[in-house]
């Protein structure tokens, strides 16, 4: 069947479909993190801005950009840009419509395979009897290539390629394989979210022990929705919101242009765009913030949670949490919690590869089938690194230049496209046709002036971060191979020391001054305390410590010497894989321009 004659069963199986796509795992694992790091309820007035004058601007002009590419015949950004504005160039820069979902669906479905391990383990009884710190220490062994917690070897390569493969499976069964999964997949995401929540409400403090005495799920929930005014004057809170729109909505990737491509012309855009954006915000703000951040307080107390927010709480503190709930409901909680993870991820890696078959299919008339196998075989190609990889980096390089970069540049040119090239009055006609609402004109103007000026701040403000990154000013090891081991900054800004604390001819730990998070109840706001903390290396056969106990070290000086591969090596390879994936895109793409000159079929 060609792309042209395919389409969507229903408009529910749509606004599922297209809910799905931007319901995922960032829903729950990072809009907690980030209220959390960003002042809590305080980063809730931001992100609500950020979402009505950017989230749902970009929602109404992806989907009647798609919508209008697919009139024409095109599924995909390349094209469908392409068909909107006269000059080459547009069908290059859509090229980011197809490379960014290759890029994240390599890493994203890694994390998606650590849901269904942990599904499995949950049932298996892993976990049983494991202290905070042992489970903690699993998921550390999980992702170290080598180290197998079933006696599996590979363990986790396994699990990925298992994933990947069920993702391929899926798209090669097309519209209907996605709009079916969509279908199952968010109800029983939602209900598990909602079991999961109403735990996280009715804890309370019988989670407290000996150990966190004052543990309460509801310190935790205050927290969230109580601002702490003085962070919302920082740009950074700001900043940080405008990212999580990015992630929670999967704008500026591709997806929602070629789901709503295969809409037909009349079909209305507004009303679903609204309806799947709403359908997100409230499992991210509902839900998600119902779940890790007021479970972990209810059991280890606001205080740690303040200290140890992140993305690896789902993995590396869940678990022993749903363990104080006795064998049989760790059991379900595990199967919920980590189902739910599932569910939310493949809904949107099922999305990611939708762009490369569309353009496949439109281009050289490939079968859904084979655009799906050769997605898959690609994202294995580009994930087999993240996976082998992972603690050297290159995970990170993927999600920081495909999963964050990306998004803004190409939001950012989609944006000046629609309202300023395209033009707004027909980019206005084009959102409005056919809608079952009446879109408030409010948004035409957000559309021409606040979105792309908001973009293009976000954008500014990420070049200092672009710099350092390329330049590895993360790091006091940037040669590849060394034949020295330097240490690394003891906090964010590099100035402070430390103090070896003990030496063996393997091992180097460090003490040194830092600062924690606190939440003061009489003062409802949060204090920062100093404290002692540890650093340590562990050093390889080969590789010998330097350093004596009693001495102060700073960052930058040798403490080991030996032959080192560092970890900016892996992480230039990182990059490497994705400049070449992006340049391999652009070649195809350039193929497809010199088939369609042969043709005829040249918009520019």
């Amino acid at each position: 069947m060609s792309a042209k004659a395919e389409s969507w069963g229903s408009r529910v199986g749509l606004i599922l479909a297209m809910a799905g796509n931007a319901v995922g795992l960032g829903n729950f694992l990072r809009f907690p993190v980030q209220a959390v790091q960003n002042g809590g309820g305080t980063f809730i007035i931001p992100y609500l801005v950020c979402f009505v004058v950017m989230g749902i601007p970009l929602l109404f002009i992806e989907w009647s950009t798609g919508r209008y590419g697919g009139r024409y015949g095109n599924h995909s950004t390349p094209y469908i840009l392409d068909t909107m504005a006269k000059g080459r160039i547009w069908k290059y820069i859509g090229v980011f419509g197809i490379f960014t979902n290759i890029a994240v669906a390599s890493y994203y479905c890694y994390i998606e395979s650590w849901t269904m391990s942990y599904v499995y383990h949950s049932v298996a009884g892993t976990f049983s009897g494991m202290d905070q710190s042992q489970v903690a220490g699993f998921f550390s062994d999980y992702t170290t290539i080598g180290v197998s917690t079933t006696g599996i070897p590979y363990e986790a390569v396994i699990f990925y390629i298992a994933c990947l493969l069920l993702n391929t499976y899926i798209l090669s069964k097309g519209l209907g394989g996605i709009e079916k999964v969509a279908k199952i997949g968010m109800p029983l995401l939602i209900i598990f979210g909602a079991i999961l929540a109403f735990k996280g409400l009715t804890l309370g403090t019988d989670g407290a022990s000996d150990l966190f005495p004052e543990a309460n799920a509801w310190d935790g929930l205050n927290f969230l929705w109580t601002p702490q005014f003085d962070s919302l004057t920082n740009p950074s809170v700001w900043l940080a919101a405008a990212g999580q729109i990015f992630f929670t909505l999967s704008v500026g990737m591709g997806t929602i242009h070629c789901y709503a491509a295969y809409m037909k012309s009349k079909d209305d855009v507004a009303l679903n765009a609204v309806s799947a954006g709403f359908m997100n915000e409230f499992v991210e703000v509902v839900l998600g913030s119902l779940i890790v951040i007021p479970i972990a307080a209810g059991y280890l107390g606001l205080d740690w949670v303040l200290q140890n927010a992140g993305f690896g709480m789902a993995f590396q503190t869940m678990p022993y949490l749903f363990q104080q709930w006795g064998e049989v409901l760790a059991i379900f909680a595990g199967l919920f919690w980590f189902g739910l993870l599932f569910f939310a991820g493949i809904t949107s890696s099922l999305a990611m590869g939708t762009p490369w078959m569309g353009f496949m299919r439109d281009e050289f008339n490939w079968s859904g089938k084979k655009g799906a196998w050769s997605f898959g075989l690609i994202a294995l190609l580009m994930g087999l690194p993240t996976v082998f990889f992972f603690n050297q980096g290159v995970f990170d390089e993927y999600d920081y230049w495909a999963g964050t970069v990306s998004l803004v540049v190409f939001a950012f040119l989609e944006t000046v496209l629609f309202a300023w090239i395209f033009g707004i009055n027909k980019g206005w006609a084009e959102i409005n046709m056919g809608a079952d609402i009446k879109v408030p004109v409010f948004f035409k103007y957000v559309i021409l002036i606040v979105t792309p000026l908001l973009l293009g701040w976000v954008l500014f403000a990420s070049v200092p971060d672009m710099v350092a990154k390329l330049s590895n000013d993360d790091t006091k090891n940037k040669e590849w191979f060394a034949d020295a081991y330097y240490a690394e900054n003891f906090d964010a800004a590099g100035t402070k020391a430390g103090v070896v604390d003990s030496v063996s001819t393997d091992f180097v730990k460090m003490s040194f001054q830092n600062e924690k998070k606190v939440f003061n109840k009489k003062l409802d706001k949060v204090e920062v305390q100093t404290f002692t903390d540890y650093k340590s290396y562990g050093f390889k056969q080969g590789q010998s410590p330097v350093v004596a106990v009693g001495q102060t070290v700073k960052p930058g000086d040798k403490i080991a010497e030996g032959e080192f591969t560092n970890n900016v090596f892996y992480k230039t390879l990182g990059r490497l894989l994705l400049v070449s994936l992006f340049a391999f895109i652009c070649i195809v793409v350039y193929r497809a321009f010199i088939k369609r000159r042969k043709e005829g079929r040249v918009h520019s």
